[in-house]
């Protein structure tokens, strides 16, 4: 562990850099205009990211997958959304989903679940949020109750990630209602259990390619084998899990912004006013330099907190996860949306049209801003952890 560099990425990441944009401009970013307007999901980019063992890069290599540390797997994820913000969720929600079994699952659950997603065969999805538990995700309605060697769960989760594409679902459920966010615990639900179905898919502003829908949990028994972690430990797990995961949002942003950037760069070196390339005017090249400069220090950041993540995944106690993973993730979408507004500015007209990928870049960004907690809690993290206040 003590070889990890404090920020900067090895010639080993720099290499899986230059391979998966290499794959991304030749499979994945042809079709992102498409999916987008046709709101389907990228399987092309799943068949492609399959094929090249990079949909799931994180799985441990005893459980069949390439055993990636956080900053290869943010590496990934950033470089597939410079192409296809909707495709990057892919490899983002497989972890996403597998994290609480990586943290808190057991050694059957671990070998059940993670190979199949190693071998392609299936992806993961999350589910924590429902209509009235969003930011408050403690206060959830979502019930398991243990019926001899089963669990029977009922409830319905909200705006769930590849719900319907994916096979397997981390489902936070109460278990205890008395106990209030202790008497949460985790579950692994299949797509096939009877008695689960799915809302239609919602109508969204960006990343249109990835499916958003309801879950919904109809009696739906399981066996007992299938919880995560001891009964009453589910949140606990959750907030862990987005401790690692918000450092991937900020992956998906940091790609989506630089996506933006470099397709305005191209187009002012091309776009000529007043007899010469906008690009050499100074108001343009202030713009450019400004998008340049906090892009690069989201990145920054993000590999930084990347880091602290793999280590803390090996059991090293990091004081300060928390807050970096929080800061990353805020500081990336944020600079998402900004660069990729500057980018539709700077193409004037044309990128206000769905001729060029910029507003598409601008509609995606948005997201980031949103979910695994918005910038908003993000911020209220942050601040109890500069108090020392428990809690989150």
């Amino acid at each position: 562990m003590n070889d990890y560099p404090a920020y900067a990425p090895s010639k080993d990441h720099e290499l899986l850099r230059s391979t998966v944009r290499e794959l991304a401009d030749a499979k994945i970013a042809p079709f992102a205009a498409e999916v987008d307007e046709e709101s389907r999901f990228p399987q092309e980019a799943l068949d492609a990211l399959v094929a090249n063992d990079l949909h799931a890069v994180h799985v441990p290599e005893q459980y069949g997958g390439g055993g990636a540390d956080a900053l290869a797997t943010v590496i990934v994820i950033e470089e597939v959304a410079r192409a296809c913000a909707s495709s990057s969720l892919i490899p983002a929600v497989n972890k996403l989903g597998t994290v609480p079994i990586l943290l808190s699952g057991s050694e059957e659950l671990k070998a059940k679940y993670l190979a199949p997603v190693a071998r392609g065969e299936a992806m993961f999805s999350y589910a924590l949020s429902e209509a009235e538990a969003g930011s408050d995700a403690a206060g959830m309605k979502t019930r398991a109750v243990r019926d001899g060697e089963a669990w029977v769960l009922n409830g319905t989760k909200m705006w769930i990630t590849n719900a319907g594409e994916s096979e397997y679902y981390t489902v936070m459920a109460v278990t205890d209602p008395e106990q209030g966010a202790r008497g949460i615990s985790a579950f692994v639900v299949e797509k096939g259990d009877p008695g689960v179905s799915f809302g239609p898919k919602e109508r969204k502003l960006g990343i249109k390619g990835s499916p958003t829908r309801q879950v919904i949990l109809e009696d739906v028994r399981i066996p007992a084998d299938r919880i995560i972690g001891p009964e009453g430990s589910g949140f606990k797990t959750a907030l862990a899990t987005l401790d690692h995961t918000r450092i991937t949002i900020a992956a998906q942003a940091l790609g989506i912004a630089q996506g933006a950037l470099d397709f305005a760069l191209g187009y002012v070196k091309d776009r000529r006013q007043f007899g010469k390339p906008i690009g050499d005017f100074q108001g343009v090249q202030f713009m450019l330099a400004d998008m340049a400069m906090r892009l690069e220090g989201a990145r920054q950041l993000t590999y930084h907190a990347a880091i602290k993540s793999e280590r803390a995944m090996h059991g090293e106690k990091i004081a300060d996860l928390t807050f970096v993973s929080s800061a990353c993730k805020t500081l990336a979408s944020d600079v998402a949306m900004d660069v990729t507004t500057d980018a539709v500015q700077l193409l004037g007209g044309y990128g206000y049209t769905r001729e060029f990928p910029v507003e598409r870049m601008m509609r995606d960004a948005k997201i980031t801003q949103i979910y695994e907690g918005t910038n908003q809690i993000q911020r209220m993290v942050m601040a109890r952890q500069l108090l020392g206040r428990e809690g989150r």
